[in-house]
C-alpha cells in the first residue's frame, strides 16, 4: 500500500524526486538583511511541488517506515509563508501533520534511528530554525531604549510549525538511541553557533525552548563545551561595546548559572578571566534590569566557588557604580548584600574601605529608595556582624553620611532607618561614636568658620572694588 500511495504521489508531482535534497546538502545561514531561498544544488526549498500527502507511520509496514521517515522529513523542507494565514494553507496543514508524526514517530521509538536518518533529521531541523530573524522591533519603531517589562513580546508567526521542530529535536537528544559520537558529526560546532544566534530572537517561547536545546547539547556533547563558553562569551563582548542591544542575555546567563554551578574546585584561571572580563562588565549595560537576577545569580556562585573571588566582585561592583541611574543603583546595592552574605572576614577587610566610601554616597542619596535599600544592609545579621568587628574603620567613614541623613534628608523613613543605624553603632561601641561626634562637631566648627571667613573676604573684595569704583 505504502509502495501505491508513493508512486500515486510521485505523478501528482514529478519533479518531486528530483528537488529533493541530497544527503550532502550543506543548509547556508545568510545574515539577517537577506532571507533563505535555497537549499543545495538549485533545490528551491520553498517550491510548493515537494509537499504532498503522505500516509502515518501506522498505515504502513515497518520495514517500510525509514523511507517514510526520510520523505516526510524532504516533504517538511518547504517554507510556509505566515504573513499571510490564507496563503499556501494546504501545505501547512501537510507539513504540520508531518512534523507531528515525526515527533509522535521518535517519542515511541518505533523506527530504530540509523546514522542516515539522524544526518536527514538534523537537516530538516536545520532548514526549518536556521533562518533570518526579523528586525528588531524597537529599531522599526526608533525607539533606541525600550523597557522590555512594559513592551509586549514580539511572537513569531512560524510558531506552530517552529515549535514542533524545536520538540523534535529536544525528544531527539533525549532518545535512548542517541549516541553522541554519531550525532556530533552533525550537531557540530556550525549548528551550535547558529544556535547560538537564534538567542537574539525577540519571541520569548523560542528563547525558553533555545536554553533548554543549548542545555541538553552542553551536558551530552564534552567535546562542545569550552566552545560554547568562548561562544557565549563573545556575544557578551558583542553586546557589551558594540550593540547593546540582544533579546537573549538572561537566558545564556541562566544557562552559565548552571554551567558555573558545576564548575570544579579550585577553578580553573579561564573561568576566573570570565567573571572579570564578561561577566563584571555587564554591569555596566543601560539594559541592567532586563538580566541582574541572572546576572547577580551567576556572580555569587563564582563567590561560593572561591571566596578570594569576593574582593575582585566588590571592586568591579564599585568601577562600574551608576552615577546617574538610581535603579542601578538599588540594584547594585542589593547584589552587594548577596555578595557581603557570604564573604569571609580577610576578604572583607580588603575592600570594606572603599566599599563604605560608596556606601556613604548611597545613604546621603536624594533618591529615598537608594538611600533606604543601603540603609537595609544593616538589617542583615551577618554584615552586621562584620561590621562590629571592623567598626574602628567603618564608623569614622560613614558617621557624617549618619548625620546629615538624621537632621537634613527630606525622608521621614531614611530618618527612622539612619537613627536606628545610629543607635546600633552607639550600642556597639560607645567611646568609639563620641569619639566620632566630637571629630564631626569639630569638623562642623571648622566648617562654619571657613564660611565665615570667605564671607568676610568677599566683603572686603566688595568693599575694594567699590572704592575703585568711585
Amino acid at each position: 500500500m505504502f509502495n501505491k500511495i508513493m508512486k500515486r504521489g510521485a505523478k501528482k508531482t514529478s519533479r518531486s524526486d528530483e528537488q529533493t535534497p541530497p544527503s550532502n546538502v550543506a543548509v547556508n545561514y545568510a545574515p539577517r538583511t537577506s532571507p533563505p531561498q535555497a537549499v543545495g544544488n538549485n533545490i528551491n526549498i520553498s517550491d510548493p511541488g515537494i509537499v504532498e500527502p503522505l500516509p502515518m507511520f501506522k498505515e504502513v509496514a515497518a520495514s517500510d517506515r525509514p523511507t517514510l521517515f526520510i520523505r516526510k522529513l524532504q516533504v517538511c523542507y518547504f517554507q510556509c509563508d505566515f504573513s499571510d494565514t490564507l496563503k499556501c494553507a494546504r501545505e501547512k496543514e501537510i507539513k504540520r501533520q508531518n512534523l507531528v508524526d515525526i515527533l509522535d514517530n521518535i517519542q515511541s521509538g518505533s523506527i530504530r534511528m540509523t546514522e542516515i536518518l539522524q544526518e536527514e533529521l538534523v537537516k530538516m531541523i536545520s532548514v526549518n530554525i536556521f533562518r533570518c530573524l526579523p528586525p528588531s522591533s524597537h529599531e522599526n519603531s526608533g525607539v533606541k531604549s525600550a523597557d522590555p517589562e512594559e513592551d509586549d513580546p514580539y511572537l513569531e508567526p512560524s510558531w506552530p510549525h517552529l515549535q514542533l521542530v524545536y520538540e523534535i529535536l529536544l525528544r531527539y537528544i533525549l532518545s535512548p538511541e542517541f549516541d553522541t559520537k554519531v550525532a556530533k558529526r552533525y550537531i557540530d560546532y556550525g549548528f551550535v553557533l547558529k544556535l547560538l544566534d537564534l538567542f537574539d530572537s525577540e519571541d520569548p517561547r523560542e528563547r525558553e525552548y533555545l536554553k533548554t536545546m543549548l542545555h541538553r547539547i552542553y551536558g551530552k556533547f564534552m567535546v562542545h563545551r569550552p566552545f560554547i563558553r568562548k561562544a557565549i562569551n563573545n556575544i557578551f563582548y558583542r553586546f557589551m561595546f558594540e550593540t547593546e542591544r540582544h533579546s537573549g542575555i538572561a537566558e545564556l546567563l541562566e544557562i552559565l548559572g548552571s554551567i558555573i554551578n558545576g564548575f570544579a574546585v579550585p577553578m580553573r584561571d579561564e573561568h576566573k578571566l570570565f567573571l572579570v572580563r564578561a561577566l563584571i562588565p555587564l554591569h555596566k549595560v543601560k539594559a541592567l534590569s532586563s538580566y541582574h537576577i541572572q546576572l547577580s545569580y551567576c556572580v555569587t556562585q563564582y563567590v561560593e566557588k572561591d571566596y578570594k573571588l569576593a574582593d575582585i566582585v566588590i571592586r568591579g561592583l564599585l568601577k562600574y557604580w551608576p552615577i546617574t541611574s538610581c535603579q542601578k543603583e538599588v540594584l547594585f546595592l542589593g547584589e552587594v548584600e548577596e555578595v557581603l552574605e557570604i564573604i569571609q572576614p580577610a576578604e572583607f577587610q580588603l575592600c570594606m574601605v572603599p566599599l563604605f566610601r560608596q556606601l556613604a554616597r548611597c545613604l546621603n542619596s536624594c533618591h529615598f529608595q537608594v538611600a533606604e535599600r543601603a540603609l537595609f544592609l544593616w538589617n542583615n545579621e551577618h554584615i552586621v556582624s562584620l561590621i562590629a568587628q571592623n567598626r574602628g574603620v567603618i564608623l569614622p567613614i560613614i558617621y557624617d553620611a549618619l548625620e546629615n541623613n538624621v537632621h537634613g534628608h527630606w525622608n521621614q523613613a531614611v530618618n527612622g532607618l539612619t537613627a536606628n543605624v545610629r543607635r546600633m553603632f552607639m550600642e556597639m561601641d560607645s567611646e568609639l561614636f563620641e569619639q566620632c561626634e566630637r571629630q564631626y562637631t569639630i569638623r562642623q566648627t571648622k566648617a562654619k568658620e571657613l564660611v565665615k571667613e570667605r564671607e568676610s573676604q568677599w566683603k572686603r573684595i566688595e568693599a575694594v572694588a567699590a572704592q575703585a569704583v568711585y
